[in-house]
């Protein structure tokens, strides 16, 4: 039996895909862009084909909708990722400010004037 001291525990290795330097995984809202524009994409390029049975067209339009959907996602996604850390930055910045008039007379006036 060996013994449970000896024994080492091996990290699991996790895989990384670096695009210029960068870890995608790190990346706020790469995944969800890219898996609800792979998803669409897929879905309308299948649908175009069953309706006109054109290769050439279904891939184009799958393609463009795979585009379209993943860039359109993205920026939305940015937009509301942006505008809640900006809303973190000045709760921060009030609480901060909160911690340092606590308990003195600019407190007393500031809560006056609103």
């Amino acid at each position: 039996m060996e013994d449970p001291r000896l024994m080492v525990e091996e990290e699991p290795t996790r895989r990384e895909l670096k695009v210029f330097g960068r870890d995608v995984s790190q990346i706020p809202c790469f995944r969800n862009s890219y898996l609800y524009g792979i998803g669409g994409g897929v879905a309308v390029g299948i649908a175009t084909f069953l309706g006109t049975s054109r290769t050439r067209l279904s891939t184009h339009v799958g393609f463009g909708t795979f585009f379209t959907s993943t860039l359109g996602y993205w920026l939305v996604c940015r937009y509301q990722w942006s505008k809640k850390r900006f809303e973190y930055q000045q709760l921060k910045e009030a609480m901060r400010k909160q911690g340092l008039y606590e308990g003195t007379d600019l407190e007393r006036q500031l809560l006056e004037e609103a």
